[in-house]
């Protein structure tokens, strides 16, 4: 997918919603574990209740990879069923990998080429020939960890360098030098949007995959305010527990349909008070 597809489908449907596939067998409706594949029936019956809502869906690895075969296998049907049934919906593999150079082009092919993701989410610590390899592949996209949502995430991030900038916009300066830099989009968590301004100095451009809204607390408003750009919007909001997990009954797929509904909403109006659609 090009980011000119991206944008197109975001004005589209005025939305530029991410639902979160985190499956967690404890809290998915307990009828769904008498089917054959738990996992992706729930993960189906999300998608065909939101699919003309939301613009990307963010599976978190983890969630499969804690099942063993049966799980990295319900990941596989998943993101095929998604391809193929909505090939206009941006995927995102959400691994946070990072490694050394070798490894990292492993890991690439595995998203990029074996699943077919749009998308992997990956972390810089180790540098620059370990992003590289993600961002050599055509029309995909490397979603780096720039300022996160969670609670430790200023530990590090957020210590000031020599010149007096915290680590994370250092990051962020750096990997746009990089071979393929084109091909990046950050996280920044929304409940850190007071930094959003000084993000979009540095990247003006760049997508911007905004977990944190809704069940952490993160505001949209807020992160609207600085982080939606003219060009081409430039954000994707994801939110995961807040819809999927909306119920726990045999209800749970309208019920999420009516959360995404509400974020739906909420997006259309505010692209609309900036004049973006």
């Amino acid at each position: 997918m090009t980011i000119k597809e991206l944008v197109r489908e975001i004005k589209k449907k005025q939305s530029f919603l991410c639902i979160g596939l985190d499956v967690d067998l404890d809290k998915i409706p307990k009828h769904l574990l008498a089917t054959e594949d738990p996992i992706f029936e729930f993960n189906k019956q999300i998608i065909e209740a939101t699919h003309h809502l939301t613009v990307a869906y963010k599976p978190n690895t983890a969630f499969y990879e804690a099942y063993g075969i049966k799980g990295w296998q319900a990941l596989d049907k998943t993101i095929n069923y998604i391809n193929h049934h909505y090939p206009e919906i941006f995927t995102i593999a959400d691994a946070k990998r990072g490694d050394i150079g070798n490894t990292s082009t492993r890991y690439a092919k595995a998203f990029f080429e074996d699943l077919n993701f749009d998308s992997v989410t990956v972390a810089p610590y180790m540098g620059s020939d370990s992003v590289e390899p993600f961002l050599a592949f055509k029309d995909k996209y490397t979603i780096m960890l720039a300022l996160t949502s969670n609670k430790g995430g200023l530990d590090f991030q957020g210590k000031n360098l020599d010149n007096n900038e915290p680590l994370y916009k250092e990051v962020i300066k750096t990997s746009l030098s990089w071979k393929g830099s084109e091909n990046l989009m950050f996280v920044v968590g929304a409940t850190k949007a007071e930094h959003f301004k000084g993000i979009r100095d540095i990247a003006p451009n760049n997508f911007l995959l905004v977990p944190g809204v809704g069940a952490q607390g993160g505001s949209l408003e807020g992160v609207c305010k600085h982080g939606l750009n003219k060009k081409n919007i430039g954000l994707l909001v994801n939110s995961s527990r807040g819809i999927i997990y909306a119920s726990h009954g045999e209800d749970f797929a309208n019920v999420a349909q009516k959360e995404a509904q509400n974020l739906q909403d909420q997006m259309a109006k505010i692209l609309t008070n900036h004049k973006i659609i």
